[in-house]
């Protein structure tokens, strides 16, 4: 496995990358099928839908089979639908009923990452779930499909190794969005945007972060890594103020994290990740 270190102007963040290519890296041939629109077949989703209720093992060789997607070792699949023009699965991870992932141009899901029950995840050029990520249950991960914008877009999802989403988040990435290591969307219904009426921006949150409930970001904001991100905070351009407890509308710096505060975001996300996440 490789690492790949994603860079915007001094920050940097780091994604594990899962089998050749490199995480969120596509060979030539592969660039050029991701770079178009994953279109929606209803007949492939009713294909699909009707291989969704067949065993783990029977659905992993048919995916394998019919669609050519790389699914490792132990993985578990629920009663699902998973349609993305290029997936790769890693060893060990385990996705829970009902989920709908579809319309994805490159589906990459690193180790023992976890998906709950009820989640969406649609369209996008890339979509990475970096090692024992977690996302739980009922969130909407959605990129609009050939959006009516003035500037160029990359959307792409990035979920850092070790993270979590909880329950009944939004988060649109018509542009990118990347969420670094050991990072926490917790709570409830918070919302992620990237875009507003024609015009997109990519959003991001740092390594070790701790988001709170209710939380919004506008299109081109940021937090920065090892914050912790107060209920309800309207987070509207890039903060930079590592160590801090941000909250308010509009979102800024209150004070610097105490020891106890740290606590919060040096603390493992779940009991088995690698001390080297």
């Amino acid at each position: 496995m490789g690492e790949r270190t994603i860079s915007r102007g001094s920050s940097q963040q780091s994604y594990r990358g899962i089998g050749e290519p490199a995480t969120g890296a596509l060979s030539r041939s592969e660039d050029a099928g991701a770079s178009r629109t994953h279109r929606i077949s209803k007949l492939r989703l009713a294909i699909l839908a009707v291989l969704s209720v067949l065993p783990s093992f029977l659905l992993r060789a048919c995916y394998r089979l019919f669609f050519g997607y790389r699914i490792g070792k132990r993985v578990r699949i629920g009663f699902s639908i998973i349609d993305a023009r290029h997936a790769q699965i890693d060893d060990d991870v385990c996705i829970g009923h009902l989920n709908i992932i579809t319309g994805v141009g490159k589906l990459t899901i690193g180790d023992h990452v976890h998906i709950g029950h009820l989640n969406i995840i649609r369209g996008g050029q890339e979509v990475v779930l970096g090692r024992y990520a977690e996302l739980k249950r009922m969130n909407e991960i959605n990129s609009i499909p050939d959006p009516d914008i003035v500037n160029p877009a990359d959307p792409r999802f990035l979920l850092g190794a070790g993270s979590v989403i909880t329950t009944g988040h939004k988060i649109d990435f018509t542009d990118r969005v990347e969420i670094g290591r050991r990072t926490i969307i917790g709570g409830r219904n918070s919302s992620l945007w990237t875009h507003n009426r024609q015009r997109t921006m990519p959003i991001s949150i740092g390594d070790f972060a701790y988001v709170g409930s209710e939380i919004r970001m506008a299109p081109g904001s940021s937090i920065p890594a090892r914050c912790i991100v107060g209920i309800g905070a309207v987070i509207t351009k890039n903060l930079d103020c590592s160590e801090w407890l941000i909250g308010g509308v509009p979102g800024k710096p209150i004070k610097e994290l105490s020891e106890e505060d740290k606590f919060l975001i040096e603390r493992k996300t779940r009991p088995d990740l690698p001390d080297d996440i």
